[in-house]
């Protein structure tokens, strides 16, 4: 039995499979066109959250912050670092009242200043923030989350080892499912890694086009032998305003899966 929780793709995307509409549009905020042809996307992850009760939703710091930008300087470590590098799990957050999730992010080059721990809204009521760091973070950036009681947890060395990261997240936290809202490259990964076992996209009547425009999983290519990572149809749903909802598990026995 592996020792991760299940991790299911939710994302939604056009018909050539674009996330955004330029390299230069964050993820999580896109524009105006985008919501004029995308719709709000609501429906299906209200849909997934509520059937599948996921413990954690997965996002890369490239959804928050765009590539090139300086993040604020943080102030340097003037105390002992040898602990920093622990994981930081404080009780009174990860035991409070009223725990529903953890919103889990990747950033092991501490680009992200943070504005929230606890979200607004009904929706968000009882998650709070979570981020997966390595042992190359900088200590400024791990104090920093300290001080803000920003619970992060420490995954691989130059960067999150994401299968160690989740596995953490099972051992430690008891979260047996995951979904990753995450961009193309943070998708990218976990498909070579072997760690998808559900993807749900849901297909908008749109073309954006564009070569450098994030794609649902922009990875690495596959090598020389490599196969397809292959699916199996769950469900395929139209709608009348031309969304199709399909739902897809990675195929039983599909050797590029743990």
């Amino acid at each position: 039995m592996k020792n991760r929780p299940k991790v299911v793709v939710i994302q939604a995307a056009s018909a050539d499979g674009r996330l955004t509409l330029s390299p230069d549009t964050l993820l999580l905020f896109g524009d105006e066109r985008w919501n004029a042809v995308a719709g709000e996307g609501s429906e299906l992850w209200s849909r997934l959250k509520a059937q599948l009760q996921p413990g954690a939703i997965l996002e890369g710091s490239g959804s928050l912050v765009l590539d090139g930008t300086t993040p604020d300087p943080l102030p340097p470590v003037t105390e002992d670092t040898a602990g920093l590098w622990e994981d930081f799990l404080p009780d009174e957050i990860v035991n409070r009242p009223g725990h529903r999730g953890w919103f889990t992010v990747v950033d092991s080059r501490g680009r992200v200043r943070w504005l929230y721990k606890e979200f607004p809204g009904e929706e968000w009521a009882g998650w709070y923030l979570m981020v997966l760091v390595a042992r190359q973070t900088p200590a400024e950036y791990l104090a920093y989350l300290r001080r803000e009681k920003i619970p992060y947890l420490v995954a691989g060395d130059a960067r999150v080892d994401l299968r160690a990261a989740l596995g953490k997240l099972a051992d430690r936290l008891g979260i047996t499912c995951v979904l990753s809202e995450a961009g193309g490259r943070l998708n990218g990964a976990l498909l070579r890694a072997g760690l998808i076992d559900e993807v749900n996209l849901d297909i908008f009547p749109a073309l954006i086009g564009g070569t450098a425009t994030p794609s649902l999983f922009d990875s690495p290519e596959l090598l020389p032998g490599e196969l397809p990572t292959r699916l199996s149809l769950i469900s395929a749903e139209a709608r009348d305003d031309g969304h199709v909802w399909l739902r897809y598990a990675v195929a039983a026995g599909d050797p590029s899966h743990d």
